[in-house]
């Protein structure tokens, strides 16, 4: 079992201690002076934590070249704040831990729901679509696509970067959009929840994972294009196989492409009809209140989180009541 857990690391550069963490990614980085460092993101079910071990031995250089995402490695470290951020400074790396020596638990993170439940329903909300061509098309995919969906990550790293993260981040939105229907009447809401259902669906190939929802790099396609402009062109494929409307195809499609809204983001394009502004909006606000919710999981009431690099760099306070 672990002793300490990323939650409970507090700066102390003089203490060193002893620990296993999960490797979410790892590189090798030229320094200066002809140096090399080994730069890690590490991880644990309480969170990540970004490490560095610094100038590398020739024979570290081939040792620690062999690291790689999913890996459980057991170092000694010290703690330090950099840049408002907690760090791992590592002095030794004494290698991967043998599988029958921890608890899965301890190191891989999980939605809090089970993915059958979020699974089942949001196939509930599908097949409650009184339009039959947005039901065929979002059935096509999450049919398909149980097996993958049961464990699939949201993103690489920030929210939802999970086991089963997709599936989370998907049902809360369709809630959200649910509620947001009763309010706003204009809007029509099985377009609306079509478009939650397949805004991230190309994260499937977007994004690399493992079966922990551990993903170490994006797939070839996911660098040259990213989810958005792959799901235009899935979208626009599978309508054309299920003989879906030429305006309901082209409405999906732009949902995918504007649902980042910025160039910065991704997205060409900002949302031009209701249901896609509204789908922006459910999408960022089910992003940052996860992050939030994350940053300040292990915070004492009254204090302030660490600097959340997803939220502008804010330290966010956490009420006492």
């Amino acid at each position: 079992m672990k002793t300490y857990f990323i939650k409970d690391l507090t700066p102390d550069e003089g203490y060193r201690f002893e620990e296993r963490f999960l490797v979410r990614n790892a590189d090798i980085r030229d320094g200066n002076n002809g140096k090399h460092h080994l730069y890690m993101t590490l991880g644990d079910a309480s969170g990540d934590i970004q490490a560095v071990k610094w100038s590398l031995t020739p024979d570290e250089m081939k040792s620690y070249g062999r690291i790689s995402s999913g890996m459980i490695i057991s170092v000694v470290a010290r703690c330090k704040e950099y840049q408002g951020r907690n760090q791992l400074v590592i002095d030794v790396i004494k290698g991967q831990a043998r599988e029958d020596t921890y608890d899965r638990s301890d190191f891989f993170r999980a939605a809090p729901e089970s993915p059958e439940s979020m699974y089942d329903y949001i196939m509930s909300r599908i097949n409650a679509f009184e339009d039959d061509e947005l039901k065929a098309l979002c059935l096509s995919f999450y049919e398909g696509e149980k097996d993958r969906l049961m464990y699939w990550p949201a993103a690489m790293s920030n929210h939802h970067a999970e086991y089963a993260g997709l599936l989370y981040h998907v049902k809360r939105m369709m809630m959200m959009g649910e509620r947001a229907c009763e309010v706003y009447t204009n809007l029509y809401k099985d377009l609306l929840l079509a478009g939650v259902a397949l805004h991230d669906i190309e994260k499937l190939n977007e994004l690399d994972s493992d079966e922990n929802g551990v993903v170490p790099e994006y797939t070839l396609e996911g660098k040259m294009l990213g989810h958005l402009v792959m799901g235009v062109h899935t979208i626009g494929d599978r309508c054309k196989e299920l003989g879906i409307s030429e305006e309901k195809c082209l409405l999906m499609q732009h949902m995918s492409l504007s649902h980042h809204y910025e160039p910065d983001f991704g997205s060409p394009k900002k949302p031009l009809f209701p249901e896609a502004e509204m789908l922006h909006y459910l999408d960022m606000t089910d992003a940052k209140m996860f992050d939030m919710e994350d940053a300040l999981r292990y915070v004492k009431p009254g204090e302030f989180s660490e600097k959340v690099f997803t939220l502008d760099n804010r330290r966010l306070y956490k009420k006492t009541f």
